[in-house]
């Protein structure tokens, strides 16, 4: 068992708090709405919220480009260069991409910070629409790729997950450990709200 996931198991098995970080991107503006040529010139933030089980205890912010490649590379970064990286039990991010189709690597993500990670989404994706819409980059290959080595979706406890360093039951633990109402982490739903205010002035209505 790797050391990352003997730590999550040993936090969840003795009660104590979990600390996690999720990220999820601020509003931005779809590739469809602009000219295709200058799509990747553009920078959209991102927001990490750190979370004691469901108590905000941080907060982290980046950019990452648009439908671009940097995003694990960026986050790896981000989260290294961070007071809190000691502190993490877990990462989660909201769905396995920021910005669009910018993929993350979770595999290489979780390995590089010895940390567990976990992509949530709302419901089970649409992989056939996924693909197609991968199919319009010049490197689909390479995209579709990051996204087939993260594995397979789980649907358990109500929640809707790719893993990387950890089990399918310690994944479905933590994520009702750091989840408060709904089926939304707390650091993910409050990473969205924040998000959200900063763009737009106000948060949305769905978090």
């Amino acid at each position: 068992m790797s050391l990352e996931r003997a730590l999550l198991e040993r936090a969840l098995r003795r009660g104590k708090k979990i600390r996690a970080l999720g990220i999820d991107d601020a509003p931005f503006t779809p590739r469809s709405v602009e000219a295709q040529t200058d799509f990747h010139h553009t920078d959209v933030n991102v927001v990490g919220v750190v979370c004691s089980d469901t108590r905000f205890e941080g907060m982290l912010w980046n950019q990452v480009k648009r439908d671009g490649k940097d995003a694990t590379k960026v986050l790896i970064e981000m989260i290294k260069n961070s007071k809190f990286k000691e502190q993490l039990h877990l990462i989660l991010l909201d769905g396995i991409a920021l910005g669009g189709f910018n993929v993350v690597d979770i595999l290489r993500l979780s390995s590089e910070l010895a940390l567990p990670c976990i992509a949530v989404m709302r419901r089970y994706p649409d992989l056939v629409a996924v693909d197609e819409a991968l199919q319009t980059f010049p490197d689909y290959q390479r995209r579709a790729d990051t996204i087939e080595k993260a594995g397979p979706i789980y649907e358990s406890g109500g929640f809707v997950f790719q893993i990387a360093g950890c089990s399918t039951e310690v994944a479905e633990e933590a994520l009702i450990r750091l989840t408060d109402c709904g089926k939304v982490p707390e650091a993910l739903r409050l990473a969205h709200l924040i998000g959200s205010a900063v763009k737009k002035g106000e948060s949305s209505k769905r978090a």
